[in-house]
């Protein structure tokens, strides 16, 4: 018998024993290489140029989110002990939940337009180390885990749930991790109390014991306080914007005349049709290298963009979300009108970054309470989660700082006109 044990900031010890078997195939999946991968990427991308403390990899939250659904699922056997014989779904998921993200997260699937769910079942169904060490422990294992990741289909639906839900186990631990390590306050979930008011509800699913509707709550609240303070910081979008630019302008130079290597390449010119080795060689560092190598290119746009990112030599945003379509236009226009006049490209210094965002969505995996007598959706008991339900819209004007003074005057115009 040996064990092993990870040391987690949020979580204290998480301990893996190898007598217990599905613990060692979760042992065997954290070894394998594309599981490895993960600590090179970073789990807020570029969010480490706005929080310098944001440095944490999608290794160490996918270790988390196995954690919490090893707690969550141990918790639900006394309510029902048939979710035994699926532990080694449950925990293959939660684990290899993420194993598709691109370089920077979620931002390489704006920037590549990958979908890290997709590139997570093919490389859960077509990895053969992936493949193996799933169906050595169970034949079907790793087309059922890549079902239950891609599409959502399980055999109980409480597995489901904590996979992909409004209470999955990956989005409790994104928000205690990431208001950690960017040293936002928000993030402080009652985790302990939000676990033991899980229950089954009388048609099989995840519900919530009334004991626990406060904490359910305050992590709800939560999420909306790290989308406005976090996720869509003005300085975040910035950053993502131009990563954006930067892909955006090295495509259109093609492989004829911008260097990358084999994997890049395919990225960039042939990522419908990628490879698996191909996706598995980029990460954070190799994307970084590029765009490191890309400052020096012959086209000035790319260059340009590159030597911003690199040496945050960072755009302005302005918020904007309060004003009507047709003048957030208007306001890119003025925006790009300016730069020109500052002999300034406007293509690679002039956008917009619009976000809409919904803290609750009530027909999306909506919550409910049962107290073994009642069943009844969340927001119809709690005020504050049906206030949660109106979208969040972010609008963001990204502008050189060059222009700001005559730009501010412009929009203050702008407001005046429609008014």
């Amino acid at each position: 018998m040996s064990s092993r044990t990870y040391y987690d900031p949020l979580h204290q010890s998480i301990t893996l024993n190898s007598s217990i078997p599905e613990e060692k195939m979760v042992m065997e999946l954290i070894d394998s290489s594309p599981f490895q991968r993960l600590r090179r990427i970073k789990q807020l991308g570029p969010a480490y140029l706005t929080f310098h403390g944001a440095e944490s990899s999608r290794f160490t939250h996918s270790l988390g989110v196995f954690h919490l659904a090893r707690r969550a699922i141990n918790h639900l056997l006394s309510i029902d002990s048939g979710l035994k014989e699926h532990k080694f779904i449950i925990y293959g998921a939660a684990l290899l939940h993420d194993l598709g993200h691109g370089p920077l997260s979620h931002t390489s699937e704006e920037i590549f337009k990958i979908k890290h769910e997709y590139w997570t079942a093919k490389l859960i169904n077509s990895c053969k180390e992936i493949t193996t060490i799933l169906n050595k422990y169970g034949k079907g294992n790793a087309k059922a885990i890549s079902d239950l990741i891609q599409s959502g289909k399980a055999e109980k639906k409480s597995i489901i749930s904590l996979i992909s839900s409004q209470l999955d186990c990956d989005r409790l631990d994104y928000l205690m991790r990431d208001s950690y390590t960017t040293g936002a306050r928000y993030g402080q979930l009652d985790i302990d109390r939000i676990i033991s008011a899980m229950t089954i509800s009388p048609d099989g699913d995840l519900a919530i014991h009334p004991k626990g509707l406060m904490a359910v709550e305050h992590y709800l609240v939560i999420r909306n306080l790290m989308y406005r303070s976090v996720y869509n910081h003005r300085l975040n979008e910035v950053c993502n914007w131009l990563l954006e630019q930067i892909i955006k302008t090295a495509r259109k130079i093609g492989p004829q005349s911008l260097w990358a290597d084999k994997s890049m390449s395919e990225w960039l010119w042939n990522h419908e049709k990628m490879s698996l080795e191909s996706f598995l060689s980029n990460d954070d560092t190799v994307t970084g290298y590029h765009i490191h190598k890309w400052q020096d290119c012959s086209s000035n746009n790319l260059s340009n963009l590159c030597k911003r990112f690199i040496h945050r030599n960072l755009l302005k945003a302005l918020n904007i979300s309060s004003f009507t379509l047709e003048t957030r236009l208007e306001s890119l226009a003025k925006a790009r009108k300016l730069s020109e006049k500052y002999y300034l490209e406007p293509d690679i210094s002039c956008g917009l970054r619009e976000q809409v965002v919904k803290s609750y969505h009530p027909y999306k995996h909506g919550l409910r309470l049962w107290d073994g007598d009642k069943l009844q959706a969340l927001e119809r008991v709690s005020p504050l989660v049906d206030r949660l339900i109106q979208p969040n819209q972010s609008s963001w004007l990204i502008y050189p700082k060059e222009i700001e003074i005559e730009l501010k005057i412009e929009i203050e115009n702008l407001k005046m006109k429609h008014n």
